[in-house]
């Protein structure tokens, strides 16, 4: 799962700065999130799978495709 964050991350082109700008997610706690020392809680997962415009299955590993489900407007 780390990996697939990580990956995503450096497709989108994305710091681990900005993704605690799009996600509020503390770098230092992003940091360990890609590194494995850390686990993503569940409102973590779904603020990633929106920041790098994927699912929350992608990350999970439950599914290999990338492109995100169609979404609702909440």
């Amino acid at each position: 799962m780390m990996n697939r964050i990580k990956e995503l991350r450096k497709e989108r082109g994305y710091t681990q700065i900005k993704i605690q700008m799009l996600t509020g997610i503390d770098q230092s706690d992003y940091s360990k999130i890609e590194s494995g020392k850390r686990h993503l809680t569940f409102e973590q997962c779904r603020k990633l799978a929106i920041a790098l415009n994927t699912s929350m299955d992608y990350l999970a590993g439950l599914t290999d495709e990338k492109d995100p489900y169609k979404r609702n407007n909440f």
